[in-house]
């Protein structure tokens, strides 16, 4: 059986820098990015056993969903600047470790990485995503799981999980999302409406669209007036938090994880200072290069 894991580079990125403090090179450049995230992968691909394996970055964010609301995303911060050298860093760690990366202008990864789950499952293969990004959650299907890394039990996401935490099904996920909005993001939700109330309408109505159908239904009048003012929001917020289809060519071998360039990381790990990924590397056999790391 196939089983493909998709990694969201940019959120391990994060989540690596803000973990790990001050880690330096030899030559004194920031590499705790680097290090976190060459560790989490390892992490990752041990608990996954992956078949396949691509990384996918962001390529900005989607002209159609600004041209919807101009403010999406507009309140994240700014890259801090020891971060920024680290991205090229970890893509050649990439390149020379031989694992599969995407990353297109102006397209957001979310985007990719949801047509390509979709792609692989067609395929009739196995998908894992890799993120903590609860939109990945309206994905779910007996073929396409989530690892989030927010959950340290290290279980794959499936549809048991999703209902757990948003208290509705994958496929009403995206509604959930439209209907209380999403502050990560700076999309405005229903006023009065958070992440129960938006779950318990969709319980009793089923989707955003019956719910607006039988609006009288709604008990509170209080709630009924803001769903009913916000009505167009609500629909905008529909085109916002769902996935997009991109354009994304689904080429297996492609998604291989080739032979590692162990010169090349060498090289790295040298220039990096990391003297346990290195002798990790010289004790390897050639033969078991696509285990490392």
């Amino acid at each position: 059986m196939s089983r493909l894991l998709i990694v969201d580079g940019h959120a391990y990125a994060y989540r690596a820098f803000h973990a790990i403090r001050d880690l330096r090179s030899p030559a004194g450049r920031p590499v705790n990015a680097i290090y976190g995230f060459l560790k989490m992968l390892g992490k990752m691909r041990q608990s996954v056993a992956p078949t396949h394996l691509m990384v996918v970055w962001d390529g900005g964010l989607s002209a159609g969903r600004l041209d919807v609301l101009p403010g999406y995303k507009a309140q994240r911060p700014e890259m801090p600047d020891d971060l920024r050298p680290q991205f090229d860093e970890i893509k050649n760690y990439l390149t020379a470790a031989g694992v599969a990366q995407f990353c297109g202008e102006g397209v957001e990864a979310d985007d990719y990485i949801g047509c390509l789950a979709r792609r692989a499952a067609d395929a009739g293969w196995d998908a894992v995503i890799a993120s903590s990004d609860k939109d990945f959650m309206q994905l779910v299907t007996a073929r396409i799981g989530l690892l989030n890394p927010n959950d340290k039990s290290g279980a794959i996401w499936g549809r048991e999980q999703v209902c757990a935490k948003s208290g509705v099904e994958p496929g009403q996920v995206a509604d959930w999302l439209a209907l209380m909005g999403d502050a990560v993001d700076n999309i405005p939700g229903v006023p009065g409406v958070g992440p129960k109330t938006a779950a318990s309408l969709l319980q009793e109505f089923g989707s955003v669209e019956k719910l607006y159908l039988r609006l009288d239904e709604v008990k509170s009048e209080k709630l009924r007036a803001s769903l009913r003012a916000s009505a167009e929001a609500v629909q905008r917020n529909q085109m916002l938090v769902r996935l997009h289809e991109v354009a994304c060519g689904f080429e297996p071998e492609k998604l291989v994880v080739r032979p590692a360039d162990r010169e090349k990381l060498r090289g790295l790990f040298t220039h990096w200072g990391f003297k346990g990924l290195l002798a990790e590397l010289d004790a390897q056999s050639p033969e078991r290069q696509a285990e490392l790391i």
